[in-house]
């Protein structure tokens, strides 16, 4: 009976040696690696807001995936997302989110950062915390090449006139600023507000001066009305600026990014701004 459980035990335990053995090999036979995989870094963004991030059919000029679609984002905040996971080997992974729900998502764990050309403001601070600047720029207003506002120069001069910008953004918290405005209803997004300065819905819109150039690049018909200091806009060097929104208390997360934009230039940084936005879809 002793030799019989002995015997039993010996070719069980050849058994679990052989799967053993298997489960160390790939299908070709090489051992698998041990190695760890590489962490994925999620980043939330329009996907429609150049010539920060866009849309496009293909990988051309370093374009990447949008999760769960067959389409390609890319924008100098991909390029911005993807300088941050080549330095920490990280895996980029991009999500298309409507810019109202980008907030909702970081602070549901859906993504890791909203790198989508935020602006950092007193209201967005309660619920996220920001990186360093990343761009930033003035605040400027778009008119029609024909508009009567087009010699404007200060807010003074568009006393009366139709404006309206994007929903929920820090240009549409600064039309109150202008005397006598004629607010209109926020719009979506840059290309619903361009159409409607465009058919002449609106008198005019207010943006960054970045998102400005790019529109007037695409639309020949519009033009850009900037102020000298003190007859413009009064805002916060913040919300002038974009930075990287991250989870209240993810300060190890924003040390590591911080620490990879210290490492880009101003100059690096408007070369690659200058480059992107010829290559905007619209510019086309």
């Amino acid at each position: 009976m002793k030799k019989r459980i002995l015997a039993l035990w010996i070719a069980i335990l050849m058994i679990a040696s052989i799967f053993t053995g298997c489960a160390q090999k790939s299908e070709s036979g090489d051992p698998v690696s041990s190695e760890p995989e590489k962490t994925v870094f999620r980043v939330g963004m329009e996907c429609s807001y150049a010539p920060f991030n866009w849309t496009q059919k293909d990988d051309s000029n370093g374009a990447v995936p949008i999760m769960d679609s067959s389409d390609y984002a890319y924008g100098y905040d991909v390029e911005m997302a993807k300088r941050i996971c080549e330095a920490n080997d990280w895996t980029l992974e991009v999500y298309k989110i409507d810019w109202d729900g980008l907030i909702l998502a970081l602070n549901a764990n859906k993504i890791d950062a909203i790198i989508a050309g935020m602006g950092v403001t007193e209201d967005r601070l309660k619920s996220v915390d920001f990186s360093d600047y990343y761009w930033s720029g003035d605040m400027v207003m778009i008119v029609k090449e024909d508009s009567p506002y087009v010699d404007a120069t200060s807010l003074e001069d568009f006393k009366g006139a139709k404006v309206t910008s994007q929903l929920n953004s820090v240009w549409m918290d600064l039309i109150p600023q202008i005397p006598e405005v004629d607010e209109q209803p926020g719009l979506g997004g840059n290309s619903e507000i361009l159409v409607a300065v465009r058919s002449g819905k609106i008198d005019a819109t207010v943006l960054g001066e970045t998102e400005a150039y790019s529109a007037v690049l695409a639309n020949p018909d519009l033009k850009i009305v900037s102020f000298e200091k003190g007859k413009g806009f009064d805002y916060s060097e913040g919300e002038a600026s974009n930075a990287v929104a991250l989870r209240k208390g993810d300060s190890e997360l924003q040390a590591t990014i911080n620490e990879v934009l210290a490492g880009i230039s101003s100059e690096e940084r408007s070369k690659l701004m200058a480059k992107i936005t010829e290559l905007q879809p619209m510019a086309e």
